[in-house]
């Protein structure tokens, strides 16, 4: 089943000094934090922040791409979690004909914040993440599910690039 979240927040683990995006659902009750890149992070925190650039990002590029082929982004799917990596599914319509493109999630998300898109997330992804350790020490996993079960609302957001 797809569970349609939205960003809560941009974030860096305290621990590895990553970026990380927090997914909730619309009720709240389910949060899905998935550690990207800085660069991802950045493309992320820009069209956040309604940020525009002098020239085009990549993420902006490939949204100019798709719409000039007569496409549109129809949502984004994390539909995989393998040995500690998302994967993610672009899910496009061009020309009336559907097209499904692996991708990263952090930049399925990038294209999704920039197309208005939904961004989904298959409940078997969400569930299996609660399980899966990070980090190679468990200490460093128990803080840092602590330091997320503890996230203030107030804090979500104020990532800075």
């Amino acid at each position: 089943m797809l569970i349609e979240m939205t960003i809560k927040g941009l974030m860096v683990d305290p621990v590895t000094n990553m970026p990380i995006v927090i997914l909730k659902d619309k009720d709240g009750d389910r949060v899905l934090p998935i550690w990207v890149g800085i660069f991802e992070a950045n493309a992320i925190a820009l069209q956040i922040e309604n940020v525009s650039t002098p020239r085009p990002m990549t993420h902006d590029l490939l949204r100019n791409i798709i719409t000039d082929l007569d496409g549109q982004v129809d949502r984004v799917v994390v539909s995989e979690l393998k040995e500690n990596t998302f994967f993610a599914v672009i899910h496009l319509t061009v020309r009336g004909e559907r097209v499904a493109i692996d991708a990263r999630p952090s930049d399925a998300i990038a294209l999704a914040l920039r197309t208005r898109s939904p961004i989904l997330v298959e409940e078997n992804v969400i569930d299996t993440a609660k399980t899966v350790d990070f980090t190679s020490e468990r200490a460093d996993n128990d803080r840092l599910q602590k330091w997320l079960e503890s996230l203030d609302p107030e804090e979500l957001g104020k990532y800075k690039m």
